[in-house]
């Protein structure tokens, strides 16, 4: 049971960390403001490849619980990332 509980908790901070940097990219490096931002991806179908550029956040907070000895808080981490990994190629494809 404690196993389990770790690796929901290392899937939550994953998509945390997926949003954050979601949020990130939208404040820091889109020329646009936030509103005229989603408007684009939204209008471009650009869903898929700025959720992959939100998910590198992942891979710091894997290495992070790998260096402390969490294993499976990181493997909730990449079941997260297995699980964005697959909504970006069903968002490039629809």
């Amino acid at each position: 049971m404690n196993k389990k509980k770790e690796i929901i908790i290392g899937f939550i901070i994953a998509i945390v960390a997926t949003v954050f940097g979601f949020y990130l990219y939208l404040v820091f490096l889109s020329p646009y403001s936030f509103e005229e931002s989603i408007k684009v991806i939204r209008e471009g179908k650009l869903w898929g490849k700025v959720l992959g550029l939100a998910a590198i956040p992942n891979l710091f907070v894997f290495f992070i619980y790998l260096k402390k000895k969490q294993d499976y808080r990181a493997r909730g981490v990449l079941l997260a990332s297995f699980v964005l990994a697959f909504a970006v190629l069903l968002l490039q494809f629809l």
